[in-house]
């Protein structure tokens, strides 16, 4: 502990960093501060009424939403929609690299130009999306009313047209700001922009969700074993998301002038989870369309039917979840690392695997270990994402049970990480210790 407090005091001694860290805490200050204003045409008394009346969160594809952006939708806030169209654009767009021949020409031929495209399309695709889920959104405030007397959360003059149109650029303006603030962060702050934004929705939750928890279950023997699963469940997580496979690459001595160049051995980390949070996200995405499409069909006893079957604790969710991790593991982890293209590269630069003929030799190599090592990495996605539903059904509260596993504690561990090594950088350049004095942050890896 004590070496922690050292680490946290020399963070403040370098000005550069001290700078960067307090720029991030008050921009981060502002996005806490924009997912409590309400949006214009709102009653907030009223919104607070029925919030009030509301016992526990909402499950589902709101549920979710409102996870990610730190309460902000179920606010009816002006930060209602988050960063989360940002985030459908990028992936649009990185879909769109993978099958359509022009995208893929900006991603691997286009250079800083094509970068330049492909960003400039994304934020096209994100007021697009922020536009369609604002007006999604007035049309679900306009619909909500106080269960007691029947009260509209929008009064009857606002509700219309003006409101629709309203709410639709107030919430795609907020998404453009947070945009920039996150991109803000990136050049300015610590770690990743949009990361934080959405890790510090979903931290912002935690001690309401801690609450919540001990209050309806007082026996306190339970919740000390409930809280060292979810220490034993993170640290898990942790050494999978830094596990990798190291396969080392040899590079041959070239002469040129005086100087030899060459003759050393790196290596090719692959990473057990190259897919990262992704496959989740995909899989909750199809895993809610069955939920939705029975919304539109209250009446009808089929679709009621259908929807008991597609809910968290059914074993056919449960099991029809788990296949779409697996699958969208191996997925996105082939539209995001191309054993071809390592493969191409390291011929250009003289370097080969020990053993193995450059070219098509070493791809078919790189690919098989990257299939073995996949399999174990989807498998466990797998068991971190139905983990919550588990819980849920030993007692646990819905709110609290979201950080046992799924798409939030994957982000949380996943960001936090990533910002702790930027921390780390900034100390050990300036000859400071880290928060790990025995080392850098390093994966648990294993030599080919």
């Amino acid at each position: 502990m004590a070496g922690i407090a050292e680490s946290f005091r020399n963070m403040f001694k370098i000005q550069e960093l001290r700078q960067r860290i307090l720029f991030t805490i008050g921009l981060l200050v502002i996005v806490r501060f924009g997912a409590h204003v309400t949006l214009p045409g709102v009653n907030a008394t009223q919104l607070a009424q029925l919030l009030a009346s509301q016992t526990g969160e909402g499950g589902g594809l709101f549920g979710l939403f409102d996870l990610f952006v730190g309460g902000a939708f179920k606010n009816a806030a002006i930060f209602s929609l988050g960063i989360m169209p940002y985030i459908t654009a990028s992936i649009i767009i990185q879909l769109l690299g993978a099958v359509v021949p022009y995208f893929q020409k900006l991603q691997k031929e286009g250079g800083e130009e094509g970068r330049k495209k492909i960003t400039q399309y994304t934020r096209y695709g994100t007021i697009f999306i922020a536009a369609l889920q604002g007006w999604g959104v007035s049309v679900r405030l306009t619909n909500l009313t106080l269960p007691n007397n029947g009260a509209p959360i929008v009064p009857p003059e606002v509700q219309g047209m003006f409101f629709a149109i309203s709410t639709m650029l107030v919430l795609a303006a907020s998404t453009m700001f947070l945009m920039w603030i996150g991109e803000q962060i990136t050049d300015r702050g610590i770690g990743n922009g949009i990361s934080l934004i959405i890790f510090i929705g979903i931290v912002a939750r935690f001690p309401h969700a801690t609450l919540a928890e001990f209050t309806r279950n007082e026996n306190i023997i339970i919740e000390i074993l409930i809280i060292l699963a979810m220490v034993a469940i993170t640290a898990g997580v942790v050494m999978v998301t830094q596990g990798t496979r190291r396969i080392p690459v040899q590079y041959a001595k070239r002469v040129v002038g005086r100087k030899v160049y060459g003759g050393v051995t790196q290596y090719i980390p692959l990473r057990v989870n190259t897919a990262g949070v992704m496959p989740i996200i995909f899989a909750q995405s199809i895993m809610f369309i069955p939920e939705t499409v029975t919304m539109f069909f209250p009446e009808s006893e089929f679709m009621q039917t259908l929807a008991v079957y597609f809910r968290p604790e059914s074993m056919l969710y449960v099991a029809l979840y788990s296949l779409m991790i697996i699958f969208f593991t191996y997925f996105y982890t082939a539209i995001s690392f191309n054993p071809q293209d390592v493969s191409d590269t390291m011929k250009k630069q003289g370097g080969f695997i020990p053993g193995i003929r450059p070219g098509g030799h070493t791809r078919d190599y790189i690919e098989n270990i990257l299939t073995k090592i996949t399999l174990p990495g989807s498998i466990f996605l797998a068991i971190i994402a139905v983990l919550p539903s588990f819980m849920i059904q030993m007692q646990v509260s819905p709110e609290f049970a979201h950080f046992f596993g799924g798409t939030s504690l994957l982000i949380i561990v996943g960001v936090a990480l990533d910002t702790l090594q930027q921390i780390e950088s900034h100390l050990l350049m300036r000859h400071y210790d880290g928060f790990m004095k025995s080392g850098k942050i390093r994966g648990r890896v294993g030599r080919s």
